[in-house]
C-alpha cells in the first residue's frame, strides 16, 4: 500500500501528520502536484511534479494509484475514480471516502456547482480547524493499522 496525496490543495498541516506517518508506519506518501514540493529526506517521501493544466495531478494520481492505496484528496472526482480503480480515499477533515458514500458526494457536489454556475454565492469550506486535524490523524491512523477501512 502506498499513500498518494493530491499536494496542490493540501494543508501544510495535513503533510506534516503524513511525513510522520509515514516514518512511524514505513510507509510510502508520494505527493503529487503542478509545481515543486519540498518533502523532508526520507526514504519513505518523495514528491512527483506534473506539468500545469486542469486535472493533471489528478489524472497522474488516478492512473498510478492501485487497488488497497490511500489517496488524500478533498476533490470529490478524484476520490470517486480511485475507488473505482479500489484504491481508498481520505479527504484532509477526516472522511474517507468509500464505494458507499462517494456517488452521493458527488452528486452533492455537482449540484453545489451547478448552483454556482448559475450565480448563486455558495460559500466555500470553513478553515481547517484543530478538530479537522484530529479528526484526520485518528482516520489515518485507524486506517493504517487495519491496513483498511
Amino acid at each position: 500500500m502506498q499513500i498518494w496525496v493530491d499536494a496542490d490543495a493540501c494543508p501544510n498541516v495535513i503533510k506534516e501528520i503524513l511525513f510522520r506517518a509515514a516514518e512511524r508506519m514505513k510507509i510510502a506518501v508520494i505527493l503529487v502536484a503542478n509545481q515543486a514540493i519540498r518533502t523532508p529526506p526520507s526514504p519513505y517521501i518523495r514528491s512527483i511534479q506534473v506539468s500545469a493544466g486542469f486535472d493533471v495531478a489528478d489524472n497522474e494520481i488516478i492512473r498510478q494509484a492501485e487497488a488497497g492505496d490511500l489517496v488524500i484528496t478533498a476533490d470529490i472526482p478524484l476520490a470517486a475514480g480511485v475507488i473505482d480503480k479500489g484504491a481508498y480515499a481520505l479527504n484532509p477533515r477526516g472522511e474517507l471516502y468509500t464505494r458507499e458514500n462517494i456517488r452521493e458526494r458527488l452528486a452533492m457536489r455537482n449540484f453545489m456547482d451547478e448552483l454556482r454556475s448559475s450565480g448563486v454565492n455558495t460559500g466555500g469550506p470553513p478553515a481547517l480547524d484543530k478538530s479537522d486535524r484530529q479528526a484526520f490523524a485518528n482516520q489515518l491512523d485507524r486506517f493504517l493499522v487495519r491496513g483498511g477501512p
